[in-house]
């Protein structure tokens, strides 16, 4: 993975390194430009002589400074770095010019010193050359469990530019696999920092892929904190409301929380189950969980005159199971227009679970916006505005196939999972949320490149969506105080 901070704009394209390597040597590169206005004090020259050319070196400029790190040739710095319970010293003879050019804690740090110690972590320490080499070639390769303290010592020695690589690292490799996970780690962390980018795109992540987080050992290290703010968002996506409860139920078996703790989370909770924890909270939990079963048993019209419907506690998640949507897998998506239809149940209460709604769905790989849609002229005659089949986008339409008047009192929102796949997993890429049709969503799939075979949005040429039905009971009684 390359994370570039320019010594030169452009001058990266052919560089590689690996692991403890060093920028590559340069090959010349002639770049022409003609200039077609002369300068104001010269006459144009028509002979051709005002062309003007750009010689890049820049890559060897590069490859020489950093054989001045590897060999210390004319160092007039030496770090050594330290760690504690330690006895290992690392020795770096450095160049002050050039730390103080990238670092201002070094050229503060270094003022009037020539041999400095540094304490770092060990894992720090771990990857401290490959630090002091960045300083030197703007160039780093770094691996998933590098990137925290990577960023740790960008942040202690002020290196801005590596900071912000760090991070679009870090959100950008969300999905990519690792033996214990990082995405709850890169959470905790970025909560520490407070950088609110990387945190809100790890929520995000967790969120839409809570099913394989709750599965994996990952899930043992999440904070309460974290897992308040999980199980307060309704765009969770996951198989029902019982897997949840019952990753929530092992969290609790492993961490033991205090009373009140568990009682909170468990307050997220609206059913029946029998299990020990629960039973160890029951009288806390007793009036929530009557009023779940009155929720999923009397009729919506006769609750709502003691309840409030529009609250989250009555507004469904993602659920995958089949009572909530479908998976659509469409072959060859940028191929033809394309059609199905499912069904799903009327409402979230179970008071509705043998009233069912069929949906059709119409998805267009290349449906034009109003603003592209060919124009007639009437000042000429029979002329349109030439459009080009590129221009449209995606676009998907989920309509009932039923009369509103058979669900009167109900909304639905449609949410729409597009899964890609990284190192053989299926993950959620985006969730589009709508009420009628991707047009209300300029963005559906702006960036998936279907005419392209090496789209990732694609797998084995197909586009993976999951189609979900977010019914909504209308607060058409006022409810009692």
């Amino acid at each position: 993975v390359r994370i570039l901070s320019g010594c030169h704009p452009g001058s990266w394209a052919t560089g590689s390194s690996v692991d403890g390597g060093t920028c590559p040597p340069a090959l010349p590169r002639l770049a022409t430009a003609h200039s077609s206005v002369p300068p104001p004090a010269q006459k144009a020259d028509l002979s051709g002589e005002a062309t003007v050319a750009t010689i890049n070196h820049s890559l060897a400029l590069i490859h020489r400074l950093q054989e001045l790190l590897r060999n210390g040739n004319a160092s007039d710095t030496t770090l050594r770095v330290r760690t504690a319970g330690s006895d290992e010293v690392k020795v770096f003879h450095a160049h002050q010019l050039l730390l103080a050019l990238q670092s201002e804690a070094f050229g503060s740090l270094l003022h009037n010193q020539t041999v400095v110690t540094l304490q770092e972590p060990a894992d720090s320490a771990a990857i401290f050359e490959k630090f002091i080499r960045y300083l030197y070639c703007g160039e780093i390769s770094i691996l998933l469990h590098q990137a925290v303290p990577m960023h740790q010592l960008a942040s202690k020695y002020r290196v801005s530019t590596l900071q912000r690589g760090v991070a679009e690292y870090m959100m950008s490799h969300l999905a990519s696999e690792s033996s214990q996970g990082h995405v709850v780690g890169w959470y905790h962390y970025a909560v520490t920092i407070g950088d609110v980018g990387l945190q809100e795109s790890c929520l995000q992540f967790l969120a839409w892929n809570l099913s394989a987080v709750m599965g994996s050992a990952e899930w043992a290290t999440v904070s309460l904190e974290l897992l308040a703010l999980l199980l307060e968002r309704s765009d969770l996506v996951l198989q029902s409301e019982l897997e949840l409860y019952s990753a929530v139920e092992e969290w609790l078996g492993r961490r033991q929380p205090k009373g009140p703790v568990a009682e909170k989370l468990l307050q997220l909770f609206h059913l029946q189950k029998q299990s020990a924890v629960l039973g160890r909270h029951y009288a806390a939990l007793q009036d929530l969980l009557f009023q779940a079963f009155q929720f999923h048993s009397a009729s919506p019209i006769h609750f709502a005159k003691y309840y409030d419907l529009n609250c989250s506690m009555f507004l469904p998640r993602n659920y995958l199971s089949g009572a909530w949507g479908s998976q659509w897998v469409i072959s060859n998506p940028a191929r033809d227009d394309r059609s199905t239809s499912f069904q799903t149940q009327l409402g979230p209460s179970n008071h509705d679970t043998s009233k069912r709604v069929t949906w059709n769905v119409l998805f267009s790989p290349r449906w034009l916006p109003v603003s592209l849609r060919p124009v007639y002229s009437d000042s000429v005659s029979g002329a349109i505005q030439s459009v080009r089949i590129e221009d449209g986008r995606p676009r998907l339409v989920i309509t009932p196939a039923m009369s509103s008047s058979d669900f009167a009192g109900v909304s639905f929102q449609k949410t729409v999972l597009v899964g890609v796949r990284q190192q053989g997993r299926i993950f959620v890429k985006h969730a589009y949320s709508f009420h009628q049709s991707t047009e209300e969503v300029a963005d559906f799939l702006a960036h998936a490149d279907l005419q392209k075979r090496t789209s990732e949005y694609l797998i084995d040429n197909a586009l993976h969506l999951h189609l979900i039905i977010k019914p909504v009971y209308h607060s058409l009684i006022k409810a009692k105080k």
